[in-house]
């Protein structure tokens, strides 16, 4: 058994003596849209503290739990506060709990996450689902030995985030009446914001949207034969020829602002999840 897997396991055997719930979705919070977990009717409550190999959150924005409960009559497991590559951990500990969650039964992985617009016709506030992503963290939670047993040495990725599941949410947008909008996210190191001839280069390489997350957990879901649906929240406008200075607080607000849509499009989408 390869080190990986073990960890895995110790984890694993670590939750199942809090929980017996085996979960099809899983959904992972990102910068100020913790709210959803306040919609989930909790059966056990995890700090990543006690889960063994688990890394633990510095963000302050993000809690370090993982909640087991029924969102919208199905069984979740959301992971309230993640982990980004600027705090200082490998690729494999920022993704180490999407593998814990693929082997707690999670079939469907939701990632949400805040993120800079930098498609002109996107404005703060928006959401925008995600439909291909560029990874430029200059690395990949895949590199090192590959352990068969959990994917295959080249996954493919040539849908990184499910259709049917895109489909799904834009089908729940136009009901609710929800504004959404649909583009490519680009990750970014961070933690520093990008400059005015950065924006213009991602821009130019067909992004839409900027963030420091999301392409790590998608890679190794992708990796573990799991669905993927991406959704970002607009909380900034990133337009070289505009650009003003911003700070973690005004994200914060436009996100908290932005969570009663996005709580309400996440939850129909796990509702008419078919598991």
């Amino acid at each position: 058994m390869s080190e990986l897997k073990q960890q895995i396991m110790e984890a694993l055997n670590f939750i199942r003596t809090r929980t017996k719930l085996e979960p099809k979705i899983g959904i992972i919070l990102g910068t100020g849209l913790g709210g959803l977990a306040k919609e989930i009717e909790a059966e056990t409550v995890i700090d990543y503290g006690d889960i063994p190999h688990f890394p633990i959150s510095t963000v302050e924005s993000h809690h370090g739990k993982l909640i087991f409960g029924k969102l919208s009559g199905k069984d979740v497991v959301a992971m309230q506060g993640r982990f980004h590559y600027y705090e200082g951990y490998t690729m494999k500990q920022i993704t180490f709990p999407v593998r814990v969650m693929k082997f707690l039964g999670v079939k469907y992985l939701l990632i949400s996450n805040a993120a800079g617009g930098l498609n002109p016709l996107f404005r703060k506030g928006d959401l925008m689902i995600i439909t291909d992503h560029i990874n430029l963290l200059g690395d990949n939670p895949l590199i090192g030995p590959n352990d068969d047993e959990l994917g295959p040495r080249f996954p493919d990725m040539s849908e990184p985030y499910s259709k049917e599941l895109i489909e799904l949410a834009e089908q729940i947008a136009l009901e609710e009446k929800i504004r959404v909008q649909k583009g490519v996210y680009v990750a970014m190191t961070g933690p520093s914001l990008e400059t005015r001839a950065e924006y213009r280069f991602l821009r130019l390489i067909g992004a839409d949207a900027v963030g420091m997350s999301t392409v790590p957990e998608n890679i190794v879901a992708n990796h573990m034969g799991m669905k993927v649906f991406g959704i970002s929240v607009i909380t900034d406008e990133c337009f070289p020829d505009a650009l003003q200075p911003l700070s973690i607080e005004e994200v914060i607000r436009v996100a908290s602002e932005t969570e009663p849509k996005l709580t309400r499009l996440m939850k129909l989408l796990v509702e008419k999840i078919n598991v």
